[in-house]
Order: structure tokens, then C-alpha cells, then sequence
């Protein structure tokens, strides 16, 4: 068994980053595949913008350092993620950013697989996402999910998505958790 993060994107008050995870993971837990999946919410974590003299987890402010070892501690016990991302101005979210840059060798040797939305399908923020995570030797699988803000959600704010994308976030889901279970042997 696999504990899959289903990492959140965005802190907006208005977002609609909830909405998608939820049903990332309602769909990935009707699949009965041998994993266990939570939402991740960045939001929770309340980071401050990473602008320390020192990494984090060094630094003496008591804030920063609890808040980066509880996240320390969710990312280290997860096998995988799948992220849920928005796109702003061609790219991830600056809280998702700062949310990833906080630690480091938590993400390494586990698989990853990106649910992109926005305008245009949010591919540009899911090319920008992997290319970070790679940087963290996180394994990003090939599928990613791409739904439009014109088309998936009412008015742009209540997601309701088209069943055209179900074999594809299937395929994310499948190949995140098989990948997550081959890297897991050597961690």
C-alpha cells in the first residue's frame, strides 16, 4: 500500500483548487487501487514567502520552523503526489513554488503526477511544474490532466469536468501509484 498526497496549488480565498482535489481524489479512491490517498492543502501550512537568511528548517524564527516541519514531516511520509495546479501567468501559483522550495530531500525517489486547469488546460504550469520537481529528483509520470476553465467549470468558479478526461486522470492516477510503489523499494 501507497500514501499518494493530493497536493493542493493554490491559497486564493477564491480559489477552486479545492474542488478539484476533491474530486481527484473521490475518483482516485472509486478505483480500489492498492493506495491510500489524501488531500494535502498548502493552505494549511500558512508559509511565509522563503526569504531567509539561512534554509528554513536552520533558520531561528519559531514560525517558519514549525510550519516547515510539519510540512517536512507530511512530505516524508507520502510515497507520491498527484498535484493539483492552476496556472497563473503561464507557470504554477507563487505558493506552490514556495511551498516546494521550503524543503528539499522529502520530495526525492517518488513519483508524481500533475492535474493542470486554467485557460489553456494549464499545460504551461504542468511543463513548469516538472521541470521543478525534477530538479528534486521526483519522478513526474507522463500523463497529466489538463481540464479549461471555459469548459470544465460553470461561470469559472464551480468545477464540473467533462467525462472526456476520466481515461486520462485514470491514467495519471494508475501510473502515479505503480511508480510510487517501484521507487518506494528504493528509499
Amino acid at each position: 500500500m501507497v500514501k499518494i498526497g493530493i497536493v493542493t496549488g493554490s491559497t486564493r480565498p477564491a480559489r477552486v483548487n479545492m474542488q478539484v482535489a476533491e474530486w481527484v481524489r473521490d475518483f482516485a479512491e472509486k478505483m480500489e487501487l492498492e493506495a491510500e490517498f489524501e488531500i494535502v492543502d498548502i493552505k494549511e501550512y500558512d508559509f511565509p514567502m522563503f526569504n531567509e537568511d539561512l534554509p528554513p528548517a536552520m533558520a531561528n524564527k519559531s514560525y517558519s520552523k514549525d510550519t516547515v516541519n510539519a510540512w517536512s514531516k507530511k512530505i516524508d511520509e507520502l510515497d507520491g503526489f498527484i498535484f493539483v495546479t492552476p496556472e497563473y501567468n503561464k507557470s504554477i501559483t507563487s505558493s506552490l513554488k514556495n511551498a516546494i522550495d521550503y524543503i528539499g530531500p522529502e520530495w526525492g525517489h517518488k513519483a508524481a503526477g500533475i492535474i493542470g486547469y486554467g485557460s489553456t488546460l494549464g499545460v504551461a504550469a504542468s511543463l513548469s511544474l516538472r521541470q521543478i520537481l525534477g530538479n528534486l529528483n521526483v519522478a513526474t509520470v507522463t500523463p497529466f490532466g489538463a481540464f479549461s476553465l471555459f469548459t470544465d467549470f460553470e461561470g469559472m468558479k464551480t468545477f464540473k469536468p467533462n467525462e472526456v478526461h476520466n481515461a486520462t486522470v485514470e491514467n495519471v492516477i494508475t501510473t502515479t501509484v505503480n511508480w510510487s510503489k517501484g521507487l518506494k523499494t528504493i528509499r
